[in-house]
């Protein structure tokens, strides 16, 4: 049996996990006897292209073991998008390369246009007769893919927004004075990040106050009567809304203040920013009291030191199951989690058809949305608890975390 190599890449925002998900595929695939080497391809599609590649079956077992608690992209990303049209010279291009390496196994880290990636490769490969396998492994902070109870990368996002509200939140009343905390969270259309910061509250009625969520038509006079109505109850009021939230219109609230430009990345999607900023200076002005306004950005998608256990153990059986069923001669196909029915927290491994994914959005379901849109049930809070549980057991070095850098490595 003449023994192929494994490619693999990762594509997309970063999560605190994603690099736990390569670990499973390399390990998932070590010592079989039917692969030579595991490449990785530098900065995904994009980097592949452009000859950029990494031998990751030459890690050593410790650095391995680093790279499952390492955040970011060890491999780094891109935003690529590969043409709707088939017969683009890229494709022949790409098999063309994949050839000459030898790869008969490719593998991609993402979330939606990830599996975008993943559907037309393999779409092509099918259209040409090409023996190579193509699987996609599901990550994305936002927990918006569909089929999928959740995803890797979301639990431990939702632990460091959930953390960090409550540390913000008890830091903004230490003073007697009414004080309004804005803070906005990742979420374009999915609401699900946001959602997370209600698992803040130690009590009935503790912060956050106030939950908005893209899923519903946001209301700036509502929301100024909702924060007013807060400040009657308490001086410390917390609101946490989502990056994406916006008006009936569909107007996204950041627009309404002129920061955001109207530009779009290559996939298409509106750069969104502002959003917190624009309300807090709206609420300082017509409820004349002090306002902060913080962004979470990137520091929630990258937070490897509060990761959730469980997310770092079910983001390496993601690609661990991939890499099994790859060896098996699966294709076109993505490893979704499916939670066991009943109360003990229990999930399974099944494979799905990657063109059933991609290109969709699973949004945070409305039952779980609750007065009038300002907060979040318990349905949820049943749902997130699992996710979040475990410590990261992230290696330190002096007292701080060990990462393992694609940079340095290279350098070796």
């Amino acid at each position: 049996m003449s023994k192929k190599n494994v490619i693999v890449g990762q594509s997309g925002g970063p999560t605190s996990v994603i690099n736990s998900s390569l670990y499973g595929v390399v390990t998932g695939f070590l010592g079989s006897e039917k692969i030579d080497k595991i490449y990785g391809m530098v900065n995904g599609i994009e980097g592949f292209l452009a000859g950029k590649t990494t031998v990751l079956s030459d890690l050593s077992k410790e650095e391995l073991e680093i790279l499952q608690t390492t955040p970011a992209s060890y491999l780094k990303s891109c935003r690529f998008k590969l043409p709707e049209d088939l017969n683009d010279p890229v494709y022949p291009t790409l098999l063309k390369k994949f050839e000459e390496m030898n790869v008969g196994y490719f593998f991609y880290i993402g979330g939606n246009d990830s599996m975008d990636t993943v559907s037309k490769l393999s779409r092509y490969g099918a259209q040409v007769g090409t023996d190579i396998l193509f699987m996609g492994v599901p990550k994305t902070i936002d927990n918006d893919l569909i089929v999928t109870d959740h995803t890797p990368g979301y639990g431990s996002a939702a632990k460091y927004v959930a953390t960090t509200v409550r540390e913000c939140a008890l830091d903004a009343g230490v003073y007697a004075a009414p004080c309004v905390t804005v803070v906005e969270i990742m979420g374009r259309h999915a609401g699900w990040l946001t959602a997370a910061s209600v698992l803040a509250r130690k009590f009935e009625g503790d912060a956050p106050h106030l939950i908005y969520l893209p899923e519903v038509a946001f209301d700036l006079d509502q929301c100024l009567a909702d924060v007013k109505k807060c400040l009657e109850k308490t001086n410390n009021v917390v609101v946490c809304i989502s990056e994406g939230i916006a008006d009936k219109d569909g107007k996204f609230i950041c627009e309404y203040s002129g920061s955001a430009d109207g530009a779009v990345d290559s996939f298409g999607h509106k750069k969104l920013t502002g959003s917190g900023k624009y309300l807090s200076e709206v609420i300082g002005e017509k409820l004349n009291v002090k306002v902060r306004s913080l962004e979470f950005s990137i520091i929630q998608r990258c937070g490897a030191s509060l990761a959730s256990a469980t997310d770092i153990k079910e983001a390496a059986m993601a690609g661990s199951v991939a890499a099994k069923a790859a060896l098996e001669g699966k294709t076109g196909m993505m490893v979704a989690f499916i939670r066991e029915p009943g109360d003990e927290y229990k999930i399974t491994y099944q494979l799905t058809d990657v063109n059933e994914v991609c290109n969709k959005e699973k949004p945070f379901p409305a039952e779980w949305i609750t007065d009038g849109g300002t907060n979040i049930g318990d349905g949820y809070v049943k749902y997130a608890l699992p996710l979040i549980q475990g410590a990261s057991p992230v290696k330190l070095v002096d007292g701080l975390p060990a990462f393992l850098d694609l940079a340095t490595t290279l350098k070796k």
